[in-house]
């Protein structure tokens, strides 16, 4: 009896095969606007990941001001008293669970050669800051504490840039403009991330001298171990409050940042999927009015079916089966559209379908097939075989 009911279910569909299609419609772009804003959210936390991974979990950032972040934008601030000497204080802790202390100056300039110019992210950091940041040099060399303590004008630059300005020819010894200053580019790092290959690498106080800086964006402490980054953060702080009030710096490492930003991020993703959700409501609205005007249109139908022996629960079955096929086919549709969409942006961001967002998709198509088919098969099971009939 069930098979049969289900075959009469299928049949009625096939019958009206662009009403079903349309009435599905709205499952599918339901389904797979959730599927595809929650791959695309993963793939934004999973990027933001990499890019942490990529400079490791042992960092500290010393900010200026009472922030939620490190890397200020900011050439300087106004609250801004982060300077050379909370450099030497850092330096003067001796601390064994301190592996390196750098200043870190960003900004953004036009890097110019001959004709050539690109808008690239400036660094001005210490002679050590390669290895505090897991920089590996393609080629050339780095700056030393000499060049350092002079300003000297040298630079090394990101991948991008060499690309840009140099296309395949080796930029070593070569004069790039930046600023109102001509630097001499000493090395080239290896890709490290489109939010690092951009950067063109320059001593601190070179910076300073070239844009007029004063003070220092972040203070950023490697440790030995990121199991030493609590117990540093807390000397660090003690510290610098023999000069600093404690609300003109914060202490931050990498993983309360990514903390920070990821949750941000789940929470926008939940927003946004619920946003999209709606759309799943709505489809569940077409799929109940078009199922109440086909109980309408098959009313003779049903009074037939009844004459001849079908039950109530039969004939709600029918219906029941008619709108769960709909929504479920709508989904399934919904989630393939949606995983092509995240196979689509791989090159761009690390964008995934989780196995639990498969599993809602399918669960949300059914329950929508369900609650919205539930009132028309109702009201067909409630029809008078006698009346049925006598329906024009």
């Amino acid at each position: 009896m069930l098979i049969q009911i289900i075959q009469t279910a299928v049949v009625s569909l096939k019958s009206n095969k662009i009403r079903a299609f349309l009435t599905m419609l709205g499952v599918i772009i339901g389904v797979y606007s959730v599927v595809t804003l929650v791959a695309l959210g993963r793939g934004v936390q999973n990027y933001i990941q990499d890019q942490f991974d990529a400079i490791g979990s042992n960092l500290l950032f010393v900010s200026p001001g009472k922030s939620d972040f490190a890397g200020d934008p900011a050439s300087s601030l106004t609250r801004n008293r982060l300077a050379e000497k909370h450099i030497n204080m850092i330096k003067r802790l001796n601390s064994p669970s301190i592996s390196g202390v750098t200043p870190y100056i960003v900004t953004g300039d036009n890097v110019t050669y001959k004709t050539k110019s690109y808008y690239s992210t400036v660094v001005g950091v210490s002679d050590n800051a390669l290895d505090i940041f897991n920089y590996a040099l393609q080629e050339g060399r780095n700056f030393t504490s000499v060049e350092q303590n002079n300003s000297a004008k040298v630079a090394i630059i990101g991948p991008l840039v060499k690309k840009e300005l140099f296309l395949s020819n080796s930029p070593i010894d070569k004069k790039i403009k930046l600023g109102e200053e001509s630097y001499t580019v000493i090395g080239v790092f290896e890709e490290k991330g489109s939010n690092y290959d951009d950067q063109v690498i320059i001593p601190s106080s070179s910076a300073k001298d070239t844009f007029d800086i004063k003070n220092y964006s972040n203070i950023v402490i490697k440790t030995t171990s990121p199991d030493e980054v609590d117990l540093v953060a807390k000397e660090v702080q003690i510290e610098l409050l023999k000069d600093l009030d404690e609300d003109e710096f914060s202490i931050l490492n990498s993983q309360d940042i990514l903390n920070s930003i990821q949750n941000i991020l789940a929470i926008l993703t939940a927003g946004l999927g619920a946003i999209a959700g709606i759309s799943l409501f709505v489809g569940g609205i077409g799929i109940m009015n078009i199922m109440l005007v086909s109980v309408t249109e098959r009313t003779r139908e049903i009074g037939l079916r009844k004459a001849l022996g079908a039950t109530s629960v039969n004939v709600a079955i029918q219906f029941m089966l008619e709108a769960v096929t709909l929504s479920v086919f709508g989904g399934l549709i919904g989630l393939f559209l949606g995983y092509l969409t995240s196979l689509a942006v791989q090159s761009f961001v690390r964008a995934e379908i989780t196995p639990i967002a498969i599993i809602l998709a399918f669960l949300f198509s059914v329950v929508v097939g369900v609650i919205f088919g539930t009132y028309p098969a109702v009201q067909a099971s409630k029809k008078d075989p006698i009346e049925a009939l006598r329906y024009e």
